[in-house]
């Protein structure tokens, strides 16, 4: 179990957490104490847990509107996955369709040949 020590307000702290975690929860504390200099900068001194907990409730608001912002994301991205898949399945009768008009031409144009031939009595002249 890994250890660091921080400064949050102007006091040390020693947290514990796991290994390799240590630069990680520095940084934390680094982003926590800045947010707590310019609360403190902005509304003076109002006392520390006050001030704790005006920035634990900034860091709370900052988070729950980023969880509201990566929902939208997913929400998004569920519908363009659904549209995506509803935009292939249209492409695949689309191109269904124009493999049966095709095949429906062909097989016209085949017979309007035979019948030209046989109006002609003329052997029949292959097409396709």
């Amino acid at each position: 179990m890994g250890s660091v020590n921080v400064t949050i307000n102007s006091r040390q702290f020693r947290i514990g957490c796991e290994d390799g975690q240590e630069q990680h929860i520095g940084k934390l504390a680094t982003d926590f104490d800045a947010l707590i200099n310019d609360l403190r900068g902005r509304i003076g001194e109002v006392g520390d847990a006050r001030l704790t907990i005006m920035a634990a409730l900034t860091v709370a608001d900052e988070l729950s509107e980023a969880i509201k912002r990566v929902r939208a994301a997913e929400d998004e991205l569920a519908a363009l996955k659904e549209a995506r898949i509803a935009s292939v399945d249209r492409s695949q009768a689309t191109q269904a369709a124009v493999v049966a008009a095709f095949n429906a031409a062909a097989e016209r144009l085949e017979g309007i040949a035979r019948k030209l031939n046989q109006g002609l009595g003329q052997p029949t002249i292959a097409v396709g």
